[in-house]
């Protein structure tokens, strides 16, 4: 019955993306919901978008095993970087007109920079993509009690937001992902309320988590554990500001306002509501703590499910599902859609410049079905990677490739294409470096990789400058002898 009702919701949530596909008429309204979505649009669909199965499954199973310290990432890193969105690039953006985040790094920088960034973005979007897939096979899993497996669990999942999300774009995305939020804050907020009810209250299940030094945020005050915390705190807080999904949601706004406001209020909104789950899975220490016990020996992800499924009645596992599949769908639509329209718009156009836009509004829709059909098998092969690393590991790329020149290209006149390429170089090997040899067991790998990044961007914009007026200098002493 539970999964007859899953099902249905799946039918239902495709049948609204595919009414809000027909405001679709040109590569605009599929990228970028033709700059028409209101604040209130801006703000669920950046929430939305953040609220993902790591959220709900990822980070209470990590917040349980290390407290708020080992969930500094996400939601607080993660949360944080659509704050900073919002404040200090959605505004310079969205002034631009641009369709993707590597249409500004050609308007900066030239065509390799351009290709270069856009390569690193799609890339990043692999493992973020490929957890939200890993989740909805562990849901039809667990929904089938065994009888789907995770894998062909991934495949039904996969084919219900391609149903949507190949013919409505950004607009399917956006009205679905309003629907969803709304499901998923009720649905868990109702559930918090019970589960605390079952644990005897909402204070003991806060007692619990204060006897376990679970609030404990910062880490131990060494140096390297220091360097580590807050390598750990920018992956995502720095990482994830130059990528096209949160891109796509700055420039669907239909005003200014709403695209500096709407990051903010989301990313306040998703650090906060993403203690929800948090509550929840302490609350299951309670409720049932040898089975607990066992799970985060085993798999910690399926606590949450767990203690749903045997110890709640069944309007609970309902609404519980609902949330949960709202949580996976609407990340999971939003990141097949961001990479897909990057490569057509920033690297596909390279070699069919003068492509109409009717024909770039089909390449479009193929190449979301292509990069589906590779995040599934790529899902499939790394099965039994936590959601949480998944989706951690995606952003490291892009802090240490894409963040600076985007930063220095927006603030600093004096960035030159040399220097993003140097920066973009620089930052890659680096990080690549210290990935691969003992070094990173000492310094993280990804903090190496944006310090060398910044550098490069100095060395690269400044070097030129410096010895041509060394050179100018030297002729005029020359000159004057």
């Amino acid at each position: 019955m539970l999964l007859t009702l899953v099902i249905v919701y799946l039918l239902v949530t495709i049948a609204i993306g595919l009414y809000a596909a027909k405001r679709v008429k040109n590569s605009a309204d599929y990228a970028i919901a033709g700059r028409g979505l209101p604040l209130a649009m801006i703000v669920t669909t950046t929430f939305a978008t953040w609220f993902g199965s790591e959220t709900v499954l990822g980070i209470p199973a990590k917040f349980v095993g290390s407290g708020l310290n080992g969930v500094v990432e996400d939601p607080f890193g993660a949360g944080t970087c659509l704050i900073l969105v919002g404040l200090f690039f959605a505004g310079k953006l969205y002034k631009m007109s641009l369709l993707t985040i590597s249409d500004y790094y050609r308007e900066r920088f030239g065509r390799t920079v351009e290709v270069v960034c856009s390569l690193i973005i799609m890339l990043s979007y692999l493992g973020w993509v490929s957890a939200q897939v890993t989740a909805l096979g562990l849901v039809f899993n667990l929904l089938s009690q065994g009888a789907i497996s995770i894998s062909a669990g991934m495949v039904i999942g996969v084919v219900s937001i391609l149903a949507y999300t190949l013919f409505g774009g950004m607009w399917s995305v956006a009205v679905t992902d309003f629907i969803q939020m709304i499901i998923l804050v009720i649905g868990l907020t109702i559930l918090a309320v019970f589960a605390g009810h079952q644990a005897g209250g909402a204070d003991k299940v806060v007692h619990l988590a204060l006897s376990r030094d679970l609030f404990n945020f910062w880490p131990e005050p060494t140096f390297k554990d220091m360097l580590f915390f807050f390598a750990a705190a920018i992956t995502m807080m720095l990482g994830s500001i130059p990528q096209q999904d949160v891109f796509q949601r700055v420039m669907s706004a239909n005003s200014v306002g709403a695209a500096t406001k709407g990051p903010v209020i989301g990313g306040v909104f998703y650090i906060l509501f993403a203690f929800v789950p948090m509550f929840l899975v302490t609350s299951a220490l309670i409720i049932m703590p040898e089975q607990t016990a066992a799970l985060l020996k085993d798999d910690p992800q399926k606590v949450l499910p767990e203690l749903v499924l045997t110890h709640m009645p069944f309007v609970m596992q309902v609404l519980f599902f609902g949330a949960l599949l709202s949580a996976i769908k609407s990340t999971a639509s939003a990141t097949l859609l961001a990479p897909s329209v990057t490569f057509v718009e920033n690297i596909w156009r390279q070699f069919r410049p003068r492509i109409s836009d009717k024909q770039e509004l089909r390449t479009m829709r193929v190449t979301v079905l292509v990069f589906s059909a590779l995040v599934l098998l790529y899902a499939i092969k790394t099965q039994g990677t936590p959601i949480y690393e998944m989706v951690s590991g995606a952003y490291q790329v892009t802090l240490v490739g894409a963040f600076v020149p985007l930063v220095f290209g927006l603030y600093w006149n004096g960035a030159t294409t040399q220097g993003a390429i140097f920066s973009i170089v620089l930052g890659v090997l680096t990080w690549v470096l210290f990935l691969v040899t003992p070094a990173g067991g000492e310094f993280p790998a990804q903090l190496a990789g944006v310090l060398a990044a910044l550098t490069g961007m100095l060395i690269g914009s400044l070097g030129p400058q410096a010895i041509k007026n060394s050179h100018a200098s030297h002729h005029k002493l020359a000159a004057a002898g």
